[in-house]
């Protein structure tokens, strides 16, 4: 998971190791984290789990407008946030206060249903108004938002990625844009003919890649989404429902490959954005990043490679030949040990190696084939 800033992107709707530390680290299993035989097609339907349920949150776009206020007194949190904006605004080294004036705005898309223009809240100031969330929560949430620094996409519970609205709660990753690119990539691949079968989404989150994938492939492929936290894989579940995709995505509870090694040997394809930032780096993150979102789907380890190693470790023996995989990483030089691993440490299983750069130029993926 990159340690950028959380960006908002709202749509229409590390040290080198010596050869015996590298071996030995791309054979070791994490502690934790995240056409086929008709018998494969059955069981894909068939898995049960045991996790304990968690009920996601409702994002306030999708609550029922219930909650009543006047123009008046909507007029006054919106002044009062401003004030916010402007008094604490500068103290967020790497946000600007016109950033913060459009998650306002945002903000008051999502929770007001029925809003006053600027001059009718000036001339009927007792005009009601319809909210989705209450006055009263709104306050909270916005404090939450300046004081607390806690993320933005937390407050609304969505975040909008690619053409996607997901959904998110506090213990879920927010999916960065940059991360979509895998799903062109893999679109990429839709459009020279292959991609039909199953495919892994390992350390889901909210399960953007899994319904990126997905919405390419159609029912000529399934995809099965793993993530050991209870709260991301109820939070997935509930964004694949919200897309009608329950039919082709299989979201289950279980630390990287454990929950799908009846797949082994026929996957089409394996996707993963990691936990990839080293742990003497965790805390140096920005508040909303550091303080807010779940270090289970951040913290790589020594030099962020502890999840990236055993991915790469084991994707030639979960892949079908000419499978496809492509991974995350925190960079270009997580990006050439990677490849060097996959290139010449792997018995001659895999092939073209790749690095893809994301939209600003950083290496950041590393792709390849099974042979």
């Amino acid at each position: 998971m990159k340690a950028s800033s959380v960006l908002h992107l709202r749509s229409l709707h590390c040290h080198s190791f010596s050869t015996p530390l590298i071996s030995s680290l791309f054979h070791t299993k994490p502690l934790h984290s995240s056409s086929l035989s008709s018998s494969l097609f059955s069981s894909f339907y068939c898995h049960t789990s045991s996790e304990t349920p968690h009920k996601p949150k409702t994002p306030i776009f999708l609550k029922p407008p219930i909650y009543k206020t006047t123009s008046k007194d909507l007029n006054t949190f919106i002044n009062w946030a401003k004030d916010q904006i402007s008094s604490l605004g500068p103290t967020f080294i790497d946000h600007d206060t016109a950033l913060l004036q459009r998650e306002l705005k945002w903000f008051l898309d999502d929770s007001v249903h029925e809003c006053p223009s600027v001059v009718e809240i000036g001339v009927t100031p007792s005009k009601e108004v319809t909210l989705r969330e209450s006055l009263d929560k709104m306050y909270e949430l916005w404090e939450d938002r300046m004081v607390k620094r806690r993320p933005f996409q937390y407050i609304v519970g969505c975040e909008h990625w690619r053409d996607l609205v997901l959904c998110v709660e506090d213990g879920v990753l927010i999916p960065r844009p940059e991360t979509a690119a895998i799903v062109d990539l893999v679109e990429g691949l839709g459009k020279v003919g292959g991609g039909g079968g199953v495919w892994a989404d390992l350390g889901t989150g909210s399960g953007a890649l899994a319904i990126g994938i997905s919405r390419v492939f159609g029912r000529d492929a399934r995809v099965v989404a793993t993530d050991v936290s209870p709260v991301a894989v109820s939070v997935a579940r509930f964004n694949v429902e919200r897309y009608a995709l329950q039919d082709t995505i299989d979201v289950r509870q279980g630390s990287w490959f454990d929950p799908i090694m009846e797949f082994e040997g026929n996957l089409t394809g394996l996707v993963s954005n990691p936990p990839y930032i080293p742990s003497e780096d965790m805390g140096g993150l920005q508040p909303e990043v550091g303080k807010h979102e779940p270090w289970l789907a951040l913290d790589g380890g020594v030099e962020g490679l502890d999840y990236l190693s055993y991915l790469c470790a084991k994707t030639s023996t979960m892949l079908k030949p000419g499978g496809f995989f492509a991974f995350e990483t925190n960079g270009e030089k997580q990006c050439k040990i990677l490849a060097n691993y996959l290139e010449n440490m792997t018995g001659d299983s895999i092939c073209n190696v790749n690095i893809v750069s994301d939209f600003a130029g950083i290496p950041r993926f590393v792709t390849g084939h099974r042979k």
